[in-house]
This record gives structure tokens, sequence and C-alpha cells, in this order.
């Protein structure tokens, strides 16, 4: 399929779903690997589509979060 590469990511929940992701990942962590491959690949293909006009997403701070 593709050539891949571990990354850590750290984001900040609220605390009942970062239970509810703790939980999926100590049960079946290939579904959350898989699930965040889908999400980045959903926004990269969105960005693409959108012609890349400016951040993908901004924090109400005004930092990027792209």
């Amino acid at each position: 399929m593709w050539e891949t590469c571990a990354v850590e990511l750290s984001v900040r929940l609220p605390r009942p779903v970062a239970a509810e992701v703790e939980e999926v990942q100590r049960r079946d962590p290939e579904l959350l690997s898989r699930l965040v491959m889908y999400a980045v690949t959903r926004r990269a293909i969105y960005d693409q589509l959108a012609g890349d006009a400016g951040p993908a997403v901004e924090d109400p701070d005004g930092r990027d979060r792209t």
C-alpha cells in the first residue's frame, strides 16, 4: 500500500472524549491509526480542492493549526 513511518501526536481533547480515545487505543490501536490517517487524508484533499487559499484551520487566538 504506502510506505509509512511513525509519528507522535499530542492533542487536547475534552476529558470524556479523551477517555473514549484512550479506550479505543487500548482495545484496537490499528483502528485509531486508520481513523487518524482517514482524517488527515480528507483534510489534505479538502485543502487541495480549496486551492490552498490560506490557513486550513485557525484557532480563535489566530494561530494556524495546519
